[in-house]
C-alpha cells in the first residue's frame, strides 16, 4: 500500500511538472522574437501594439478577452490599436477606425462597430450604412465623413499599412509586445492562449528591461 502511494505521489508530481513545462509559452511555437527588434515606446509601462480588423470574427472575439486583460494590467501597458491594412478593401475600416479617433467617439464606439458589423450584420464597411448607422448612434453624420475623406485619415491609414509591412504581419489578431515579440490566435492556438502568452511575454520584456 506504501508503494502505491508513493507511485500515486510521483504521478501527480510528474502530471504537475509537465502541466507547467507547458504553460510556459515557446518561442517558435507561441510566439516569435523579432530579430532585430523594432523601436518601442520607452518608459514605465510596456508597448503592446494591436493589430485588428472589424471584419476579422477572431479579432471580434478576442475583443473581450482584451479589454478584461487591459483591465488588470492598469497602467503597466500601454495598448495602441493599429488596424491591419492589407488591401484596399480594408483599407475602409481602417478609415472608420481613424476618423472615429479624430472625432472623439473611439472610446464610445469601437466596441460597437464589432458588435453591430459582426454580429447584426449591418455591413458597416459600406458607406451609406455606417452613415445611418453613425446618425442613430447620435452622431453628426455629415462631419464624421468630412473626418473619413480627411487627409489626415489618409496618412494614417498608409502609416498603418507600413506598420503592417515592417512586422511582417500575416494575419489577425496579432499582438506585438516591446517591439521584441510577435503573438498571434494562430500562433498560440486560440484567442484566450494568445492573451496567456501576451501577459507571460509582457512579464518577460519588464524583466528584460529592468536588467538593462
Amino acid at each position: 500500500m506504501k508503494t502505491l502511494f508513493v507511485r500515486l505521489a510521483w504521478m501527480i508530481l510528474l502530471a504537475a511538472a509537465c502541466a507547467a513545462a507547458r504553460a510556459e509559452p515557446v518561442a517558435g511555437r507561441d510566439y516569435v522574437v523579432l530579430d532585430p527588434p523594432r523601436p518601442a515606446a520607452s518608459g514605465a509601462r510596456i508597448e503592446v501594439i494591436e493589430f485588428f480588423y472589424y471584419g476579422c470574427p477572431v479579432c471580434y472575439e478576442a475583443q473581450p478577452h482584451i479589454a478584461r486583460w487591459l483591465l488588470a494590467a492598469g497602467n503597466a501597458v500601454d495598448l495602441k490599436r493599429v488596424p491591419a491594412v492589407s488591401s484596399d478593401a480594408w483599407a475602409t475600416f481602417a478609415r472608420i477606425f481613424y476618423a472615429l479617433d479624430a472625432t472623439g467617439l473611439l472610446d464610445r464606439l469601437h466596441w460597437p462597430v464589432y458588435d453591430n458589423h459582426q454580429f447584426d450584420g449591418l455591413r458597416l464597411n459600406e458607406e451609406k450604412n455606417l452613415l445611418d448607422w453613425l446618425q442613430s448612434n447620435g452622431v453628426d453624420a455629415a462631419r464624421f465623413k468630412q473626418a473619413l475623406e480627411s487627409e489626415d485619415v489618409k496618412a494614417r491609414v498608409e502609416t498603418a499599412r507600413k506598420m503592417l509591412a515592417a512586422y511582417d504581419v500575416r494575419g489577425v489578431p496579432t499582438l506585438i509586445v516591446d517591439g521584441r515579440y510577435v503573438t498571434s490566435a494562430r500562433l498560440a492556438g486560440g484567442v484566450k492562449e494568445m492573451m496567456d502568452v501576451v501577459e507571460y511575454l509582457v512579464a518577460r520584456a519588464r524583466e528584460e528591461r529592468a536588467k538593462k
